[in-house]
Protein backbone atom coordinates (compact mmCIF):
# COMPACT_ATOMS: atom_id res chain seq x y z
CA UNK A 1 0.00 0.00 0.00
CA UNK A 2 1.63 3.28 -0.90
CA UNK A 3 1.52 6.59 1.17
CA UNK A 4 -1.80 8.13 -0.59
CA UNK A 5 -3.77 4.82 -0.03
CA UNK A 6 -2.52 4.81 3.79
CA UNK A 7 -3.18 8.60 4.32
CA UNK A 8 -6.71 7.62 2.59
CA UNK A 9 -7.11 4.59 4.55
CA UNK A 10 -6.70 7.01 7.67
CA UNK A 11 -9.17 9.40 6.95
CA UNK A 12 -11.69 7.20 6.32
CA UNK A 13 -11.21 5.73 9.66
CA UNK A 14 -10.63 9.38 11.48
CA UNK A 15 -13.76 10.69 9.61
CA UNK A 16 -16.78 9.80 11.89
CA UNK A 17 -19.54 8.49 8.58
CA UNK A 18 -22.76 10.89 8.47
CA UNK A 19 -26.12 9.09 9.87
CA UNK A 20 -28.69 8.88 7.44
CA UNK A 21 -30.74 11.99 9.46
CA UNK A 22 -27.73 14.57 8.45
CA UNK A 23 -27.82 12.84 4.64
CA UNK A 24 -31.22 13.52 5.04
CA UNK A 25 -30.48 16.84 6.06
CA UNK A 26 -28.03 17.82 3.77
CA UNK A 27 -30.34 16.39 0.77
CA UNK A 28 -33.32 18.34 2.05
CA UNK A 29 -31.02 21.53 1.83
CA UNK A 30 -30.48 21.49 -1.40
CA UNK A 31 -33.67 20.46 -2.27
CA UNK A 32 -34.91 23.80 -0.60
CA UNK A 33 -32.59 25.72 -2.10
CA UNK A 34 -33.47 24.88 -5.49
CA UNK A 35 -37.19 25.11 -5.05
CA UNK A 36 -36.26 28.95 -3.77
CA UNK A 37 -34.65 29.17 -6.98
CA UNK A 38 -38.03 27.89 -8.77
CA UNK A 39 -39.96 30.35 -6.52
CA UNK A 40 -37.92 33.25 -7.48
CA UNK A 41 -37.78 32.83 -11.11
CA UNK A 42 -41.41 32.23 -11.24
CA UNK A 43 -41.59 35.47 -10.02
CA UNK A 44 -39.05 37.06 -11.76
CA UNK A 45 -36.66 38.06 -8.57
CA UNK A 46 -33.53 37.23 -8.12
CA UNK A 47 -32.64 34.06 -5.54
CA UNK A 48 -29.94 35.85 -4.38
CA UNK A 49 -31.79 38.47 -2.08
CA UNK A 50 -34.10 35.45 -0.65
CA UNK A 51 -32.15 34.03 2.61
CA UNK A 52 -33.00 30.76 3.48
CA UNK A 53 -32.48 30.48 7.54
CA UNK A 54 -32.50 27.16 8.91
CA UNK A 55 -34.32 27.08 11.79
CA UNK A 56 -33.12 24.08 13.88
CA UNK A 57 -35.41 24.16 17.11
CA UNK A 58 -34.79 20.68 19.75
CA UNK A 59 -32.51 19.36 16.79
CA UNK A 60 -28.57 18.54 18.23
CA UNK A 61 -25.72 19.94 17.65
CA UNK A 62 -24.18 17.28 15.49
CA UNK A 63 -27.16 17.67 12.83
CA UNK A 64 -26.39 21.56 12.70
CA UNK A 65 -23.33 21.09 11.75
CA UNK A 66 -23.94 18.55 9.45
CA UNK A 67 -25.91 21.12 7.53
CA UNK A 68 -23.85 23.50 8.92
CA UNK A 69 -20.83 21.44 6.42
CA UNK A 70 -23.11 21.52 3.40
CA UNK A 71 -22.65 25.38 3.51
CA UNK A 72 -25.74 26.55 5.30
CA UNK A 73 -24.62 29.80 7.40
CA UNK A 74 -28.07 31.31 8.22
CA UNK A 75 -29.97 29.30 11.20
CA UNK A 76 -32.50 30.18 13.64
CA UNK A 77 -33.74 29.23 16.86
CA UNK A 78 -37.26 29.74 19.25
CA UNK A 79 -36.41 29.35 22.53
CA UNK A 80 -33.52 31.35 24.53
CA UNK A 81 -32.43 28.32 26.33
CA UNK A 82 -31.81 26.53 23.50
CA UNK A 83 -29.41 29.00 21.61
CA UNK A 84 -27.28 29.72 24.36
CA UNK A 85 -26.58 26.09 24.69
CA UNK A 86 -26.42 25.54 20.96
CA UNK A 87 -24.16 28.34 19.73
CA UNK A 88 -20.83 27.96 21.85
CA UNK A 89 -20.79 24.74 20.23
CA UNK A 90 -20.58 25.80 16.17
CA UNK A 91 -18.66 27.57 14.67
CA UNK A 92 -18.44 31.27 15.13
CA UNK A 93 -19.40 32.46 11.26
CA UNK A 94 -22.73 31.31 11.73
CA UNK A 95 -25.13 33.96 11.43
CA UNK A 96 -28.45 33.21 14.11
CA UNK A 97 -31.49 35.16 14.29
CA UNK A 98 -33.82 34.71 17.09
CA UNK A 99 -37.38 34.04 15.75
CA UNK A 100 -39.45 33.15 19.04
CA UNK A 101 -41.48 35.07 21.85
CA UNK A 102 -38.51 37.12 23.74
CA UNK A 103 -39.42 37.86 27.34
CA UNK A 104 -37.53 40.72 28.79
CA UNK A 105 -35.77 38.67 31.50
CA UNK A 106 -33.88 36.75 28.71
CA UNK A 107 -32.50 39.72 26.81
CA UNK A 108 -29.46 39.86 28.52
CA UNK A 109 -28.65 36.13 28.89
CA UNK A 110 -29.15 36.18 24.61
CA UNK A 111 -27.04 39.23 23.65
CA UNK A 112 -23.82 38.08 26.14
CA UNK A 113 -24.44 34.20 25.52
CA UNK A 114 -24.56 34.52 21.40
CA UNK A 115 -22.32 36.95 20.19
CA UNK A 116 -22.76 35.76 16.43
CA UNK A 117 -26.56 36.39 16.65
CA UNK A 118 -27.35 38.28 13.69
CA UNK A 119 -31.05 39.27 13.96
CA UNK A 120 -33.76 39.51 16.74
CA UNK A 121 -37.01 38.70 14.56
CA UNK A 122 -39.44 38.85 16.88
CA UNK A 123 -39.83 42.21 18.20
CA UNK A 124 -43.18 43.21 18.87
CA UNK A 125 -43.64 45.75 21.20
CA UNK A 126 -41.78 48.46 22.58
CA UNK A 127 -40.95 47.11 25.55
CA UNK A 128 -38.52 44.66 24.17
CA UNK A 129 -37.53 47.57 21.77
CA UNK A 130 -36.39 49.16 24.80
CA UNK A 131 -34.67 46.27 26.23
CA UNK A 132 -33.02 45.15 23.46
CA UNK A 133 -31.45 48.49 22.80
CA UNK A 134 -30.42 48.88 26.68
CA UNK A 135 -28.58 45.71 26.81
CA UNK A 136 -27.06 45.91 23.65
CA UNK A 137 -25.62 49.20 24.21
CA UNK A 138 -24.58 48.24 27.89
CA UNK A 139 -22.55 44.98 26.44
CA UNK A 140 -20.91 47.35 23.57
CA UNK A 141 -21.58 45.12 20.77
CA UNK A 142 -22.28 46.50 17.53
CA UNK A 143 -26.30 47.32 16.57
CA UNK A 144 -28.52 44.88 16.67
CA UNK A 145 -30.79 43.89 13.59
CA UNK A 146 -34.33 43.75 14.52
CA UNK A 147 -37.65 43.03 12.70
CA UNK A 148 -41.11 43.95 13.90
CA UNK A 149 -43.71 41.22 14.00
CA UNK A 150 -46.53 41.79 12.72
CA UNK A 151 -49.86 39.66 13.52
CA UNK A 152 -51.49 39.55 10.10
CA UNK A 153 -53.88 37.05 10.67
CA UNK A 154 -55.68 38.34 14.01
CA UNK A 155 -55.05 34.95 15.74
CA UNK A 156 -55.19 35.32 19.36
CA UNK A 157 -52.51 32.15 19.47
CA UNK A 158 -50.02 34.71 17.95
CA UNK A 159 -47.61 37.10 18.83
CA UNK A 160 -47.22 40.33 16.97
CA UNK A 161 -48.40 43.84 16.94
CA UNK A 162 -51.32 44.57 15.00
CA UNK A 163 -51.43 45.88 11.55
CA UNK A 164 -52.18 48.99 12.46
CA UNK A 165 -49.30 49.80 14.87
CA UNK A 166 -46.75 48.47 12.85
CA UNK A 167 -45.86 51.71 11.35
CA UNK A 168 -45.63 52.90 14.97
CA UNK A 169 -43.65 50.68 16.44
CA UNK A 170 -41.13 50.60 13.48
CA UNK A 171 -40.87 54.29 13.61
CA UNK A 172 -39.84 53.95 17.56
CA UNK A 173 -37.22 51.33 16.93
CA UNK A 174 -35.70 53.52 14.50
CA UNK A 175 -35.64 56.87 15.92
CA UNK A 176 -35.90 55.93 19.53
CA UNK A 177 -33.79 52.69 19.50
CA UNK A 178 -29.63 53.65 18.19
CA UNK A 179 -28.29 50.81 19.09
CA UNK A 180 -30.61 48.59 17.07
CA UNK A 181 -31.09 48.75 13.27
CA UNK A 182 -34.69 48.03 11.88
CA UNK A 183 -34.74 46.37 9.33
CA UNK A 184 -38.09 44.96 8.19
CA UNK A 185 -40.87 43.40 9.48
CA UNK A 186 -42.11 39.28 10.25
CA UNK A 187 -45.23 37.72 10.53
CA UNK A 188 -46.26 34.02 10.94
CA UNK A 189 -49.13 32.86 8.09
CA UNK A 190 -52.06 30.78 9.63
CA UNK A 191 -51.38 26.88 10.63
CA UNK A 192 -54.05 25.64 7.95
CA UNK A 193 -52.57 28.04 5.58
CA UNK A 194 -56.54 29.24 4.33
CA UNK A 195 -55.89 32.68 4.70
CA UNK A 196 -51.74 32.31 3.90
CA UNK A 197 -52.19 34.70 1.08
CA UNK A 198 -53.90 37.76 2.82
CA UNK A 199 -51.42 37.22 5.52
CA UNK A 200 -48.21 37.53 3.75
CA UNK A 201 -50.36 40.35 1.24
CA UNK A 202 -51.21 42.26 4.82
CA UNK A 203 -47.36 42.25 5.25
CA UNK A 204 -45.90 43.77 2.22
CA UNK A 205 -48.89 46.45 2.63
CA UNK A 206 -47.54 46.87 6.15
CA UNK A 207 -44.29 47.71 4.42
CA UNK A 208 -45.10 50.21 2.12
CA UNK A 209 -46.92 52.35 5.02
CA UNK A 210 -43.61 51.72 7.02
CA UNK A 211 -41.25 52.66 4.26
CA UNK A 212 -42.93 55.46 3.26
CA UNK A 213 -43.48 57.24 7.07
CA UNK A 214 -39.75 56.33 7.46
CA UNK A 215 -38.50 57.56 4.02
CA UNK A 216 -36.56 54.42 3.41
CA UNK A 217 -36.56 52.18 0.03
CA UNK A 218 -38.56 49.28 0.01
CA UNK A 219 -35.82 47.20 -0.86
CA UNK A 220 -34.27 47.86 2.46
CA UNK A 221 -36.93 47.04 4.10
CA UNK A 222 -37.16 42.75 4.72
CA UNK A 223 -39.92 40.61 4.89
CA UNK A 224 -39.59 37.39 6.60
CA UNK A 225 -42.22 35.15 6.07
CA UNK A 226 -42.73 31.57 4.66
CA UNK A 227 -42.17 28.45 6.45
CA UNK A 228 -41.81 24.93 5.85
CA UNK A 229 -45.47 24.85 4.27
CA UNK A 230 -45.95 27.86 2.38
CA UNK A 231 -42.27 29.40 1.58
CA UNK A 232 -42.96 29.56 -1.81
CA UNK A 233 -45.85 31.38 -1.96
CA UNK A 234 -44.20 33.88 0.36
CA UNK A 235 -41.62 34.22 -2.22
CA UNK A 236 -44.17 35.30 -4.93
CA UNK A 237 -45.00 37.55 -2.61
CA UNK A 238 -41.79 39.24 -1.88
CA UNK A 239 -40.51 37.33 1.20
CA UNK A 240 -37.03 38.10 1.36
CA UNK A 241 -36.41 35.90 4.82
CA UNK A 242 -37.81 32.62 4.75
CA UNK A 243 -37.61 30.04 7.90
CA UNK A 244 -37.68 26.82 7.46
CA UNK A 245 -37.53 23.85 10.15
CA UNK A 246 -38.55 20.56 9.53
CA UNK A 247 -38.47 20.46 6.14
CA UNK A 248 -34.60 20.52 6.39
CA UNK A 249 -34.35 18.92 9.58
CA UNK A 250 -37.23 16.66 9.60
CA UNK A 251 -39.95 16.44 12.41
CA UNK A 252 -39.64 18.80 15.45
CA UNK A 253 -38.12 16.19 18.52
CA UNK A 254 -39.99 17.52 22.08
CA UNK A 255 -39.20 15.65 24.94
CA UNK A 256 -41.91 13.07 26.14
CA UNK A 257 -43.84 14.49 29.29
CA UNK A 258 -43.56 12.30 32.16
Amino acid sequence: MNDLENEEQSRHVAEPAMSAAAIDGVAALRSVFQRVNQAAEKAGRASDRIRVVAVSKTKPVSLIRQVYDAGQRSFGENYVQEIIEKAPQLPEDIEWHFIGNLQSNKVKPLLTGVPNLVMVESVDDEKIANMLDRVVGNIGRKPLKVLVQVNTSGEESKFGVEPSGCVGLAKHVKEACSNLEFSGLMTIGMADYTSTPENFKMLAKCRSEVCEELGIPEEQCELSMGMSGDFELAIELGSTNVRIGSTIFGAREYPKKK
